[in-house]
């Protein structure tokens, strides 16, 4: 009599892909998210093998090194689950096979995490979700906390799903010019929110005054031939929306020259510096300090 087929249900793969959310739960410097993942695949393995032996030998099998983008864990949790799916009945794989799957495919998808979901997604979402709270709706927070989650957990099972039938052909997919091209797409996609997130939310203004400027008659309000009382205020509102300054000095600052240049140069340029930084292997926490201190002698001087 043929022994029966063990496979993993629906139910099974769900537990694995709500673990998963824990993934970077455990941490070490000598193997990384190894703690996560076992932790991921527990569910599954108690249902593949039935002896405390190859449970064991399961469970010391996925603890070695694995790291990689928290999100892109799912597809080669799916290719793992298909994997040891074959070896628990009876196919020949083994531990050799299973850790060099996931140490082919970990690499790559930790490059296409970053752009998609840190660069991209998130701050699309972030971006509308703090333009309505800045408003004072409270449905800006909610938005983001809603959108995110759903598009993260959607994420996790589909592409868990898409790795658990797909099997060991989705590293013949991946080893291609497909994941490059994925790769690249995100990154200029991200670079242009990032851009235009510069401008909205990075604000650098520059106070040195650089001309003093006395202006002619008409070209201010002139607040001692106003009438008094509302009529005064009236007068004063209507003539400062046709233009007229508020003094009968104009002060243009140094970041009245730039804005006039390039507006929100500084922001960018200060962006462009920290990228730099960055790319040098400079400690993200030093940047964020030493932004931190130049600010404050920057305001003590008087330039900023």
């Amino acid at each position: 009599m043929a022994e029966k087929k063990v496979t993993l249900s629906k139910k099974d793969r769900m537990a694995v892909c709500w673990r998963s959310t824990f993934l970077q739960g455990s941490w070490n410097y000598e193997r990384m998210q190894n703690g996560g993942w076992v932790y991921s695949m527990i569910p599954a393995l108690k249902k593949l093998y039935t002896t405390k032996e190859d449970r064991a030998a399961a469970l010391k099998r996925h603890l070695e090194f694995f790291n990689t983008h928290p999100y892109l864990a799912a597809p080669i949790l799916g290719v793992t689950l298909a994997l040891e799916e074959d070896r628990a009945n009876g196919a020949p794989v083994d531990d050799v096979a299973i850790n060099g799957v996931k140490v082919g495919m970990m690499g790559p998808l930790a490059g296409v995490g970053d752009p998609v979901f840190w660069f991209t997604a998130r701050p699309i979402i972030g971006a509308l979700g703090a333009s309505l709270a800045i408003s004072g709706n409270i449905v800006g927070p909610i938005l983001f906390f809603v959108l995110w989650n759903v598009l993260r957990i959607a994420f996790l099972w589909y592409t868990q799903e898409f790795g658990y039938r797909a099997g060991t052909a989705i590293t013949d997919d991946l080893s291609g010019g497909l994941l490059q091209k994925v790769t690249r797409g995100a990154s200029m996609m991200g670079m242009f929110v990032i851009g235009s997130l510069i401008q909205r939310w990075v604000s650098i203004t520059f106070t040195p005054v650089v001309s003093t400027v006395k202006q002619q008659k008409g070209a201010y309000i002139d607040w001692e031939k106003l009438p008094a009382g509302a009529k005064g205020l009236k007068e004063a509102f209507t003539q400062y929306a046709a233009g007229r300054s508020l003094s009968e000095t104009k002060v243009t600052t140094l970041q009245d020259n730039l804005d006039q240049l390039v507006p929100g140069l500084a922001a960018l340029g200060l962006t462009f510096l920290c990228m730099y930084l960055l790319k040098r292997k400079v400690s993200p926490i030093v940047i964020i300090l030493g932004i931190f201190v130049l600010a404050i002698v920057f305001h003590v001087i008087g330039l900023l």
